[in-house]
Order: structure tokens, then sequence, then C-alpha cells
């Protein structure tokens, strides 16, 4: 089948008819772009379910483009999960989000897509490279051994749009967002990430009258999080303002310990008990914190802050209390 062309060039600002297609629109990511959209004035949205579409086959991606023709496409599907969960089904991790990769992004060029956004993953730089974080700090170090199959498959995906941009004019563009958290998260244990893994444990540990909650590793790495509603406005501005072909990071610029994270989960919560330490247990990597000053002179800046911004999550969790069993190979957003 020959390439349908189309205007992959310059940028064109979305109109409030447009059609976008939001892939992974379940998922933590995907469901706070819905919301943004929605609450922007976006009428031609297009969302499908895992069950209505399977993003990792080709045959159905490829009959859902030729037949939708989306102008737009924010690829926030992925399988995502935190340590336990990389460590334990890193075939899962690789195997998927290279899938649903390689069936969006070349569908999106063969069916004229005129802009995609591409998310990354901050776990995708070097383990030990300078801090803070900047852009053209990818692939010049060893990765964190604990999610590397996670983060090779989100390193093929940027490069996938990279190299679709230079051989065929696509206007594919990467933000490079940094540690997640907010309403619709994942708040399963076993495969979640940090700030609602340590919001589930600390609610069950205050209703059960527990006298102490356990953390993994020492509580002495350093992470930056930025809350999901405040990275969907970021989509929507660079979707708008960006088109290089060059990745650019989405933070606050602001990092916590572990530890200091706990406390302030501890706090919002209402758990009075003592926070205990497993230093046997991975840490991950030491620090992990953006370097958003490309973005930041672009006139985007993150607005709410780490506390506001995980009471409003905790908010959204007592609303939906009821907890999933633990998953296999971390959550699919999508």
């Amino acid at each position: 089948m020959m390439p349908v062309t189309g205007s992959f060039q310059g940028g064109q600002a979305m109109d409030k008819q447009s059609v976008i297609f939001v892939a992974g629109h379940q998922g933590l990511v995907g469901s706070a772009l819905l919301r943004c959209l929605q609450a922007q004035g976006y009428q031609n949205i297009l969302t499908r379910s895992r069950e209505e579409l399977d993003l990792t086959r080709q045959e159905p991606v490829e009959a859902f483009f030729r037949q939708e023709r989306p102008d737009y496409v924010f690829l926030a599907a992925a399988r995502v999960g935190g340590i336990a969960a990389n460590q334990a089904f890193p075939a899962e991790f690789i195997r998927d989000n290279l899938l649903i990769q390689t069936q969006v992004l070349d569908a999106a060029y063969r069916f004229g897509v005129r802009k995609l956004l591409f998310l990354g993953s901050s776990c995708i730089y070097p383990r030990l490279a300078p801090q803070p974080l900047r852009e053209e700090y990818l692939l010049t170090g060893a990765l964190e051994k604990s999610n590397q199959a996670y983060a090779i498959a989100k390193i093929a995906g940027v490069e996938m749009c990279q190299a679709y941009r230079r051989q065929y004019g696509c206007n594919f563009i990467v933000a490079m967002p940094t540690n997640l958290y907010g309403p619709g998260d994942n708040f399963d244990w076993e495969s979640s990430h940090v700030v609602p893994a340590l919001l589930g444990k600390f609610h069950e540990a205050k209703s059960s009258g527990a006298r102490s909650v356990m953390v993994w590793g020492s509580g002495r790495p350093r992470r930056e999080f930025l809350h999901v509603d405040d990275l969907a406005e970021a989509c929507l501005f660079l979707m708008e303002h960006y088109d290089e072909e060059d990745i650019i990071n989405v933070g606050t610029g602001q990092e916590v310990t572990i530890a200091e994270l706990a406390v302030i989960i501890g706090k919002t919560v209402g758990f009075e008990g003592e926070i205990v330490y497993d230093p046997t247990l991975p840490d991950g990597t030491p620090r992990k914190l953006l370097d958003t000053s490309r973005l930041h002179l672009r006139g985007w800046k993150s607005r709410i802050p780490l506390e506001q911004g995980i009471a409003a999550t905790y908010n959204w969790y007592l609303q939906n209390l009821a907890r999933k069993e633990p998953g296999q190979g971390g959550r699919p957003e999508g």
C-alpha cells in the first residue's frame, strides 16, 4: 500500500473541529488528556478501549486509521508500572510498548496524520547522568537496570519518531514527562508507581489501625512529581506550539526525597504511626530531576503544588476505593 500524503510540516494549530485520537484514554495520562481537550471545547475526539482496538496488532490499527483519518494523535497508550512490575514482567513491558508504538506511528504516517505527540518517560535517561537531566543526555550512559526493558522500548519510540520525521517529513514530536500521579492512577501495590502505592498503603494502615508503614528502599532517592492534569495541559501546549525533532522535558523543576514524600502522604491520609524503610529492597535511580528550561522558555510551567495535588489524588482514591487485583506485568495505559 502506498502512503497517504498529508500536511506534516509546519505545525498547523488545532481548531475545535479537528479530529483528535487519544490513544490510551482509559489510562492515567490519556484520561487527563481527554478531560483537558473536552474542557477546551474540542468536539471530535476519538477514543477506543483495549477491547475495541488492540493497538499491538497491525490490521485493526490500520483499519481504524483508514476509516477515521484522525488529524492529530496523542499517543498515551503504553504498558506502565513501578519497580516491582518492571522487574517481574520485562518481556511484557518491552514487547507491548514496541508493538503499540510501531503500529500507531506507522499508521499515522501512512494515513496522513497532521501531527502526533509521543510520550516518552524520564526513566529512559542514563542512571547516573548529571542532574538535572537535560534532553541531550539521552543515550550517553547505562540505564537503570530495574526498568531497562521498558526504557529501551521507549527509546525505540523516540528514535522511530525522529526517523519518520527525517525520512518522511512527519510532524511527530516527543514529550518527556517526569514521574506522574493523579486521578485515575493505578493503586495496586504490586504494579503501581510510588505515589499511588504509598497512598494505598497509608490509607489501609490508617483504616486497619496499623502502627507502622513499610516503604521500599532507603528513602534517600530524590524524585520529581508532576500532576497528570499539568502534563495534559503541557501536551496540548506542545501540540499547538512545538514542532521540533528534539525531545522536550515536562516537569516541575522541584524534587523531594522518597522519605519526604512519605511524610507528605502520611499527613494527607492522617496516618499517625511510624514510617519504616526496608533498604534490602531496590531504590532505583538515586536522583531523577528534569531540566525543564526549554519548555519554560516557551511559556509553559506547571501550576499544581505537590501537597495540593496529592490531597486531590487522595480524594479521588476515596471516591473510587475498590482495589483491583495485582496486575500481570503492569497496567496497560489504554
